[in-house]
């Protein structure tokens, strides 16, 4: 009788056979098919602790947007950074691509975007999350504080919660960019405009970008300036 892991690998070898074709597939040894499967464990690990994670946000903004008057976090976006993206990254710091790698040398596989209104939103939205006793905090980068010299203005955490299975419960690191709308939607086209042509970009194109960056930030402060206004007014009465 098979046992589970043989059974899995047999599935396996059938559909990468009725996928490559017959020649193809048999050239794929066993080991190459169980390195397939702890990846696609590990990335169904960081899947759940996105899921973990969103779940807290989603109830830190319930619980703010009751007491507060307004929804601190406008969007939640995630993502799991690509295979080959994690390769890239494993090559250019000098480790091995192997699954144990991914998980002892990127802390950024799971990744999830807080989109916030105002930029106290987005310091109020981390303390809080940050408070809770299950979630530990590695590494803090305030690029709103201090950007980038891009002009790229963000707060990055990177953190580790218990995810829970169904046998035991790992500690799993998720990277979280916390930004307001503006400041998401000037590095969403920074993004666009080096995506493709990042060697073709002289310093005139990253100045006016950096210019753009600093207008968007003087914005960004003055609509914190008139919220604040019109909550002290509202107090007042």
């Amino acid at each position: 009788m098979k046992t589970m892991d043989e059974a899995r690998l047999s599935e396996r070898k059938e559909v990468l056979r009725d996928f490559f074709g017959g020649a193809d597939a048999e050239q794929l040894s066993d080991e190459m098919i169980r390195n397939l499967f702890q990846f696609e464990e590990l990335m169904l690990k960081y899947r759940c602790a996105i899921r973990e994670v969103t779940t807290k946000l989603e109830v830190l903004n319930d619980e703010l947007s009751s007491s507060l008057a307004h929804n601190p976090i406008e969007s939640i976006q995630s993502r799991i950074k690509r295979p080959y993206s994690i390769a890239r990254k494993l090559n250019d710091l000098g480790r091995p691509g192997t699954v144990e790698s991914i998980a002892q040398n990127l802390n950024d596989v799971a990744g999830i975007r807080v989109i916030c209104p105002f930029i106290n939103d987005i310091y109020d939205v981390a303390e809080m999350l940050l408070r809770q006793d299950d979630v530990v905090l590695i590494s803090k980068k305030d690029y709103i504080r201090s950007p980038k010299p891009s002009g790229y203005r963000s707060l990055h955490l990177i953190i580790e919660i218990p995810v829970f299975f169904s046998t035991q419960k790992e500690s799993i690191r998720v990277e979280i960019q916390i930004r307001t709308v503006a400041m998401d939607f000037w590095a969403s086209l920074e993004h666009q405009l080096y995506y493709k042509s990042r060697s073709a970009v002289d310093a005139d194109i990253a100045r006016e970008l950096y210019l753009c960056a600093e207008t968007i930030a003087q914005t960004d402060q003055k609509m914190q300036e008139l919220r604040d206004r019109i909550e002290d007014e509202k107090n007042k009465g």
